[in-house]
């Protein structure tokens, strides 16, 4: 019985551990959806002259999410794969301007990007303290 025993546990230690696959960063809200305020902050002041970006806010939260994706496992080669994707950016740009439709914003009308960015700041949005009215 020791035999069996110990042949069972022998095969099972050999066994390869199953890999843990991440997911993809687009999958980790902790990472999407601040990356997703920024982006879209970045095309209200983009389209509204009337708001600027907090640049520097936004490089610190950029540098921030960069760090919690590399906590989390994620290499640096990794994090720029998700980034530099034409895949990710365009998915990222129909989510953009699906939100910003659904807001009222037009972009043959920029003042709607204005009333849009003036908004999510009043509001302390996770978009809105990433953009200053001028």
């Amino acid at each position: 019985m020791r035999a069996l025993i110990a042949a069972v546990l022998t095969t099972f230690v050999a066994l390869p551990a199953p890999a843990l696959t991440k997911p993809s960063l687009r999958e980790v809200q902790e990472i999407e959806d601040p990356l997703f305020a920024v982006a879209v902050a970045k095309e209200v002041s983009d389209y509204c002259e009337e708001i600027s970006p907090r640049y520097l806010k936004g490089l610190v939260e950029l540098r921030r999410l960069k760090a919690r994706a590399n906590e989390l496992g994620y290499s640096d080669t990794e994090i720029r794969s998700y980034i530099e994707s034409d895949a990710e950016k365009a998915r990222m740009r129909a989510k953009g301007e699906e939100l910003l439709a659904q807001n009222g914003v037009d972009y043959g009308e920029p003042e709607t990007f204005c009333a849009y960015g003036r908004a999510e700041i009043e509001k302390n949005s996770a978009i809105g303290v990433l953009l200053r009215a001028k």
